[in-house]
């Protein structure tokens, strides 16, 4: 159902940097882009991840409670994604490790312009 989802930046280029990174840790690269937007993922694949430039022009801003999940491979990339966000500018919402019953493993970060994500693998 979803395709893909979009996050707002202030500043497309550097947050493409940061992405450009994430996305090549998850082996994936851009799949569309455009003057005021890039989005990351396979096309035809899973859902991928847009930054945009809003198109109102107004500032961006973060969402409460907004928050997207890259599903990881195993525990060991969670780790490597999570340390890769923070050595990209990104600021550290949950170190790794096991979050409640199920075997899900999770860490959160937000990237350059506040928002939320996580890396995450179950089992």
């Amino acid at each position: 159902m979803i395709g893909y989802v979009t996050l707002g930046t202030n500043n497309l280029a550097r947050g493409a940097k940061f992405y450009d990174a994430i996305a090549k840790e998850l082996g994936c690269g851009r799949f569309m882009e455009m003057d005021r937007f890039i989005a990351w993922g396979e096309p035809g694949g899973a859902p991928g991840i847009g930054l945009t430039m809003p198109f109102d022009g107004k500032p961006a801003t973060v969402g409460n409670g907004v928050m997207v999940a890259l599903a990881a491979k195993d525990k060991a990339q969670v780790d490597r994604i999570h340390a890769l966000a923070l050595s990209l500018g990104g600021t550290d919402e949950g170190a790794p490790g096991p979050r409640g019953d199920g075997g899900f493993y999770a860490a959160y970060f937000r990237d350059l312009d506040g928002n939320k994500l996580n890396a995450f693998v179950i089992g």
